[in-house]
């Protein structure tokens, strides 16, 4: 009985990748379209802290964006930094009357909500003037072309657009990052193409003004760390559409995490978003771990099946990572493919655990509960 119900469970996980594969070779939905010669007014949204670092790439991937400069507005939050962030959005800032710089006092912090990032946000979307709000973080790159991109997908009835984001992986535990990524941001694109509700993508998403009115915004949102998913879930409720665009133009970079510790605190925070997804969600989820759970059943009630099983799954999960990464013009090394599984079961193990463990959620050098 518990060997059939394993056969099951990995029977699944295989059926899922060949449905996902099947989507993105005879399916895929390019929502790219010629944008009117009376191109619109967008606002750009950044809530940063601490980002001292990184936020020179993203200014200066800022300043090689293809749009009319008088169409584009460009709104910095500096959330309560202890670093330069504030001195460099400051100074970058006075380079153009269409960039406004924000500083979060201590009397505005949690003015909306308890979210520093939402709250931050909040604060800048009642300075916004644009028709389409883009919103992205301050340890990002985006392509040149990602405003025209990303006004190009939206339709009647759309209210956001996501985009697809990568990771600036240098070593082997960022590596596995990126793939992690690449499969996550893989089966949402499937899901968000066969309309099921899916999420928004805090550093890569644009929302209709229209869209982010009706729904109240951020500042209307309840407590949560995962702000990008209740901002879709918001809109949603109020009828408007989410289409995800994968494209060269709309890919962002990302800094990876750099320890063990900080990316299970990251997790931590994600799973705290996805307690809170619809049942089905969570069944899906949950067989993501229970397959490895089945696969080692199997593996030591009949070792043959077992590795050969492991193996189907690895190559069809492999023909999806490289596929979806293809749509935007990236190359996977397959040596990491290949030995994904091992840093995805001891990841998702230990997120599970830590996410139980009575500890608080620390993020940006804040702590939640």
């Amino acid at each position: 009985m518990i060997g059939w119900l394993c056969y099951g469970v990995v029977g699944l996980i295989l059926f899922q990748f060949l449905i996902a594969i099947i989507r993105v070779v005879f399916f895929w939905k390019n929502h790219n379209k010629k944008l009117p010669n009376d191109l619109p007014l967008v606002s750009v949204l950044v809530a940063a802290r601490n980002e001292e670092k990184e936020l020179p790439d993203l200014l200066g991937s800022f300043e090689n964006l293809d749009y009319p400069v008088g169409r584009v507005q460009f709104l910095f939050a500096d959330d309560q930094s202890s670093d330069l962030t504030s001195e460099i959005l400051r100074d970058w800032c006075a380079g153009g009357s269409s960039r406004i710089f924000k500083t979060i006092s201590s009397s505005e912090t949690a003015q909306y909500n308890q979210n520093g990032k939402a709250n931050a946000l909040a604060i800048l979307a009642e300075k916004a003037t644009g028709d389409f709000y883009f919103f992205t973080d301050a340890d990002c790159e985006v392509n040149p072309k990602w405003i025209r991109e990303g006004l190009g997908a939206f339709a009647e009835n759309v209210g956001l657009v996501i985009g697809i984001t990568q990771i600036k992986a240098k070593n082997w535990m960022e590596r596995f990052q990126e793939i992690d990524w690449w499969l996550t941001l893989g089966f949402i694109k499937v899901a968000t193409d066969l309309t099921i509700p899916t999420t928004g993508l805090g550093n890569n998403m644009v929302i209709s003004k229209k869209a982010y009115d009706q729904c109240g915004g951020f500042k209307h949102l309840p407590f949560c760390l995962t702000e990008d998913l209740e901002i879709s879930r918001a809109i949603q409720r109020e009828g408007f559409k989410i289409l995800h665009q994968v494209s060269p133009e709309m890919l962002a970079l990302t800094k990876p995490e750099t320890s063990f510790r900080n990316l299970l605190n990251q997790r931590k925070r994600w799973m705290n978003g996805v307690m809170t997804l619809p049942f089905y969600w969570k069944l899906i989820l949950a067989l993501q771990f229970v397959y490895f759970i089945g696969l080692i059943v199997l593996l030591v009630m009949n070792p043959v099946v077992g590795m050969s099983l492991a193996l189907i799954k690895i190559l069809l999960q492999g023909i999806f990572l490289i596929r979806i990464a293809s749509k935007v013009g990236v190359k996977i090394n397959w040596i990491y493919v290949l030995l994904f599984d091992f840093y995805n079961f001891n990841t998702i193990l230990l997120t599970i655990l830590y996410y139980f463990w009575p500890s608080k959620t620390k993020w940006k050098s804040r702590i939640y509960p």
